[in-house]
């Protein structure tokens, strides 16, 4: 799937991130995870994501 910067994705373990990086296309990204109360910054391979939400 194609995914670009500021994509809305649900990762495999459940959490929704937003992409704010993308370091190689289909390989790995820098995004915003929202966990349940605060947000936080992480590193995120392409076979974490699990359906892009856009």
């Amino acid at each position: 799937m194609k995914i670009d910067l500021y994509d809305r994705i649900k990762l495999k373990s459940g959490y929704e991130a937003s992409v704010v990086e993308i370091l190689e296309e289909q390989k790995a990204y820098i995004c915003d995870i929202d966990k349940e109360d605060d947000t936080y910054t992480e590193f995120v391979n392409y076979d974490e994501i699990e359906q892009l939400i856009k």
